[in-house]
């Protein structure tokens, strides 16, 4: 049972990803990983195969600086466990974290890869990072992006996306998996699961079916 955490912040959100991570250990998994949006606006990803505590390791030698990321632990379905299966998965300049399964991942896979998007992951999860990234490149606005591509994908999920193009926003969206909005003073959340959202927020929102929303630090 996956675990996401997405945090909106006008502080560095590195340690409170962290210790969403360390909450959601009961869940299990076989993989961790997080991706943070840099003052730069350029994505920095870590990932790695199995215990947080191995991550929790590597970000200590290289912190990866931002007030906007999110993160996730996996337990494997499509693909093996191994680093390059962990979430956040990448396109250019976008990252997803994804709960659920995708039954129309192939049929997504062959449409993306005949207009040029190479896969680097065996999971179902990659076609919907790639998928928004084509749609991004049509002009329009991370949350229309997300709209679009949520409409083609069969199956259930739970996301949360962030990207350059919108260096100041979470979009996250659930069908049959469930996600939670955390509410702070100048900070908000998403998680899979109140749990790792306790240690820095007690005002909880439960996404409905078929909710699609844009998260910021306001």
């Amino acid at each position: 049972m996956c675990g996401i955490v997405g945090v909106a912040a006008k502080r560095e959100v590195g340690n409170i990803l962290l210790e969403g991570w360390r909450r959601l250990e009961y869940r299990g998994y076989d993989s961790a990983g997080l991706a943070i949006l840099n003052s730069a606006g350029n994505l920095d990803r870590l990932r790695r195969l199995g215990k947080v505590q191995s991550l929790n390791e590597a970000y200590k030698e290289k912190p990866l600086e931002g007030s906007l990321g999110i993160a996730h632990t996996r337990w494997a379905t499509h693909g093996k466990p191994s680093e390059k299966n962990a979430h956040p998965h990448q396109s250019g300049g976008t990252a997803i974290v994804h709960n659920g399964i995708i039954e129309n991942n192939q049929v997504l896979k062959a449409e993306l890869q005949e207009i040029g998007y190479q896969f680097l992951s065996d999971t179902d999860s990659e076609v919907i990072v790639h998928l928004i990234d084509s749609h991004l490149k049509e002009g329009i606005s991370l949350v229309e992006a997300v709209r679009k591509s949520v409409k083609r994908l069969d199956g259930a999920y739970a996301i949360a996306v962030i990207s350059a193009d919108s260096p100041d926003r979470i979009v996250a969206a659930r069908s049959g998996c469930p996600l939670v909005l955390g509410k702070g003073i100048g900070e908000n959340f998403v998680a899979s699961d109140v749990l790792a959202l306790q240690a820095v927020t007690d005002r909880f929102i439960f996404l409905e079916e078929g909710d699609l929303v844009e998260l910021t630090s306001d």
